[in-house]
């Protein structure tokens, strides 16, 4: 018996070993991983997934999804959900979906706790404001943003810059990149996008409702959350109120993933997928019967998906009350930008240094993007004043 990377196991059967057992033949096997940019020497006992989960569970850009805006712009409430409670409950459906498809949960809660870790303050208001603050400099992308941390601005290892990921980790990243031009996804990787639809979809529908932004009564006149609510009603009878509201939310979950199990175990089996070389090929192969994506929404199913977020778009994203928040939170984003663009020697000696490199108003972008709400507010309020 040997241990990571052919050493002694004296503790007993070690990664590879359970990989080898656990793990379908469509997994991606840390065995086979592609390495790091900056090789490092094998760890005694965790695999190399493993590492990169806890290196993302311990830097500073997660610790901070505590603190910023999922949706709901300046609402100070307990109940509705941050960004880190998001990605959370995104690592929760993407583990389970990833042991039911004998996939590498290691890699899949690494990809899904880094999923978000570009976002800005303010959610995707501040990434829209960026985005508009740098249009003539590539934009801001909160996908791009995230390989930007995990490549350059986390600092927390002598040795290197950034995070030093698996280039699974780091390729499952870039697919999410705005030019769509990166590596075609493994499953890990299309587990963790399904699993993001399914949680912000439900979760958003969840917290529109506890804010008063919507009533249960509208949610329930869309097919998707009708269909739940029938199910629900045929198992508990007629409850009402926030008890029908979870119980609706909590089958709406299983339903989505009940769905997508079925509709990717049998493209695996259609497709003669049997390797994750294979699965790249069917994303490829623009005409396959399953289409790109193995790991999609069931038929029935991804219509009212579509009827969902549409109504969420018009009703709660885009509504005058989100709006009317999300409006001067977005000016004070502004004016600090180009606060820090007119003097950048204000910036953290990190960002003054790459300012050099990568130009002054992508570095204060960098750093803004770091920020969280509250924070955000601070400094606006030191820098700026109240108004």
């Amino acid at each position: 018996m040997s241990g990571p990377e052919g050493g002694p196991a004296p503790w007993g059967p070690d990664w590879r070993a359970r990989e080898s057992v656990i793990l379908a033949p469509w997994a991606m096997h840390a065995a086979d991983s592609l390495g790091r940019v900056h090789p490092e020497p094998a760890h005694p006992f965790r695999s190399p997934y493993q590492r990169d989960r806890d290196r993302i569970v311990h830097s500073a850009a997660f610790r901070r999804l505590a603190h910023k805006t999922q949706v709901f712009t300046g609402y100070h409430g307990d109940y509705h959900r941050s960004r880190l409670t998001h990605t959370l409950e995104v690592t929760n459906i993407a583990r389970t979906l990833a042991r039911s498809l004998g996939l590498n949960e290691d890699l899949v809660e690494a990809l899904a706790l880094a999923h978000d870790i570009g976002h800005p303050p303010l959610g995707h208001a501040g990434e829209d404001t960026l985005d508009e603050l740098l249009a003539g400099e590539g934009g801001f992308n909160h996908n791009e943003q995230a390989l930007r941390i995990m490549e350059l601005l986390e600092s927390r290892y002598p040795r290197f810059p950034g995070l030093n990921l698996s280039r699974e980790v780091l390729d499952g990243q870039a697919t999410r990149r705005r030019d769509r031009g990166g590596p075609a996804p493994i499953l890990e990787t299309q587990v963790v996008d399904a699993a993001d639809s399914i949680a912000y979809d439900t979760h958003d529908a969840d917290d529109a409702v506890e804010l008063g932004l919507v009533a249960l009564e509208e949610l329930l006149e869309l097919p998707l959350v009708a269909d739940a609510a029938a199910r629900v009603r045929s198992r508990f009878g007629a409850i009402q109120g926030v008890e029908l509201r979870r119980a609706v939310l909590l089958e709406l979950v299983d339903v989505q993933v009940a769905g997508l199990l079925e509709q990717a175990r049998g493209a695996i089996e259609a497709l003669g997928v049997r390797s994750p070389d294979d699965v790249r090929r069917v994303y490829r192969e623009a005409a396959a019967p399953a289409g790109p994506r193995i790991v999609a929404p069931a038929r029935g199913v991804a219509e009212g998906k579509r009827e969902l977020e549409a109504f969420l778009f018009a009703r709660v994203y885009r509504s005058q009350r989100v709006l009317a928040v999300r409006v001067p939170a977005q000016e004070r984003l502004r004016r600090l930008f180009e606060w820090y663009a007119a003097r950048p020697g204000e910036l953290p000696a990190g960002f003054r240094g790459r300012a050099e490199r990568f130009g002054v108003r992508r570095s204060v972008a960098d750093y803004l993007a770091g920020m969280t709400d509250r924070y955000l507010e601070w400094d606006h309020r030191r820098r700026l004043g109240t108004d």
